[in-house]
């Protein structure tokens, strides 16, 4: 039978709620971290594929990632989309010029990884008016040892 948990992650807290137990344990891993950011109002959105990878790629600097392999595209008539394939995982965007919109992910399986360094870089370069922000911790790993 499989076990079923919720993985609950931060600087403050860090436990596992094992649901067919109702037990409460801090014994858990996780095989990465997943930043979900979705910008709005962004009145500076680059509008070819260079400047959105030269975005990416010094976010992902600025935040200590280790560069492996970049993919832009420019869609028809507007709208880019991009990947920075990273040691440590990746950074994508994608563009809606349309509206105004800019949505980023970060997944980093190193706590090396200054994701937020990179998430007000971006935001600060394409002059987001507004931003909303999940983070998620991935491959929750049940009674594996840190």
């Amino acid at each position: 039978m499989s076990s079923i948990a919720f993985c609950y992650t931060n600087k403050q807290l860090d436990f596992t709620l094992h649901f067919e137990t109702g037990t409460l344990t801090t014994e858990s891993r996780r095989l990465g971290r997943h930043w979900l950011v979705d910008l709005y109002q962004c009145s500076n959105l680059p509008v070819e594929g260079k400047l959105l990878k030269s975005i990416l790629v010094t976010a992902a600097e600025k935040a200590g990632a280790t560069i492996v392999e970049c993919c832009f595209h420019q869609f028809s008539p507007h709208g880019l989309s991009g990947v920075v394939v990273i040691a440590e995982s990746h950074l994508a965007a994608h563009t809606w010029p349309e509206h105004q919109a800019l949505c980023i992910d970060i997944f980093s399986c190193s706590d090396k990884i200054e994701a937020q360094v990179a998430i007000e870089f971006i935001a600060e370069q394409v002059k987001a008016g507004k931003v909303n922000q999940r983070i998620m911790d991935r491959g929750c790993l049940l009674g594996a040892p840190s």
